[in-house]
């Protein structure tokens, strides 16, 4: 027969094994959160790739704001002068240097020239992109090459570079921005969502790595954003109907975020090396309902594809940029009309275009 006391005391024994292991974590959890909260960035150098336009420039900007010296590249000159200057009108100190991340050579170009202006790089923010919509029919392995060179190796070659610097002063922050669509893959953004996700997988797995290293990893995943990168964009297949699509969401507020709060909430979360944050309130419940429910998502992606989103027949494989498929219909022309103060402000279109 077995003795009633002595199973009520092996549970109360387990039951304060449990709330013992609980408020160790509680305290472990509040000891990292404070350490972190008193993580300042004042006096500290952010290099920010692919800082001359949209939501890398409004990065640059606000970690100019926090007191940080700024390092930005980007493959364009004139757009990265213009960046420069918009900058430097704001009382920043920053350092401007010509760079294609996704070309190895050049980026450890940029990050020795770096080095040499200031001395060393705390905060690496990988933000270039390159955006392609339209259906597979019209995507060719070109297309995809371009996405990883610029969306994935364009994450892993400044990181490797700046990571082993880092490691030594047991001290730094990298911050990849990938996106919703490196959560769940979107239709007609398939090779964007490639890129995304391997930059999702590159910054996860760095994170777990790292931690030992005191080294911060944190991975932002942005929704629909309005920086008037629409314009900037390539559109193959129905061009003009793609552009519609795309550019409504990435202009209407509720659907699409404001660039200079998205860049608040990435500049906190870089500061305290949370792990991961996922920006806009669609981008969560879509991450969230794909986490719990992967076919359901995927049934509802395809849903979306075949209700909402245009065929590929009658299209092109061409392709052409956003500011120039914009002209050519009434509701293209509006949508430039709408996104256009983003668009203007974060250097998406030149003085002329303006």
């Amino acid at each position: 027969m077995r003795n009633p006391l002595a199973r009520r005391r092996r549970n109360d024994s387990d039951a304060a094994l449990l709330l013992g292991a609980g408020l160790g974590a509680a305290l472990g959890a509040a000891a990292w959160y404070w350490n972190d909260t008193r993580y300042s960035l004042k006096g500290q150098v952010a290099l920010i790739a692919g800082a001359s336009r949209g939501l890398g420039l409004e990065l640059a900007e606000e970690f100019a704001r926090q007191g940080c010296s700024v390092v930005i590249c980007a493959r364009n000159e004139e757009e990265l002068g213009r960046a420069r200057a918009s900058l430097e009108s704001r009382g920043a100190r920053v350092f401007a240097i010509p760079c294609d991340v996704g070309d190895r050579e050049q980026v450890q170009r940029l990050v020795s020239l770096a080095r040499a202006r200031f001395g060393s790089i705390d905060i690496l923010c990988n933000v270039a992109g390159i955006i392609q919509v339209g259906p597979i029919e019209s995507m060719t392995a070109a297309d995809f090459e371009e996405a990883m060179k610029v969306m994935f190796w364009g994450t892993v070659y400044p990181t490797l570079e700046v990571l082993p610097a880092m490691m030594a002063r047991q001290r730094g922050r990298i911050v990849n921005i990938t996106s919703i669509g490196g959560k769940v893959s979107v239709p007609h953004l398939i090779p964007y969502n490639c890129a995304k996700f391997a930059a999702v997988a590159f910054s996860e797995g760095l994170n777990a790595e790292m931690r030992a290293h005191n080294v911060k990893v944190v991975t932002i995943v942005p929704g629909l954003m309005r920086t008037g990168s629409f314009l900037n964009a390539f559109f193959k297949g129905r061009q003009e109907r793609e552009f519609n699509w795309f550019g409504m969401g990435a202009t209407m507020p509720g659907i699409s975020m404001n660039a200079r709060r998205a860049a608040r909430q990435i500049v906190a979360a870089a500061r305290r090396g949370q792990s991961e944050r996922v920006l806009s309130k669609p981008a969560q419940a879509l991450a969230l309902l794909h986490g719990v429910f992967p076919g359901l998502t995927a049934e509802l992606m395809a849903m979306a594809n075949s209700l909402l989103l245009p065929v590929a027949e009658g299209g092109s494989t061409g392709r052409v940029s956003g500011t120039e498929v914009s002209s050519r219909t009434a509701v293209g022309r509006a949508l430039r009309v709408l996104g256009g103060r983003a668009a203007r402000r974060l250097n998406q279109v030149g003085p002329k275009a303006a």
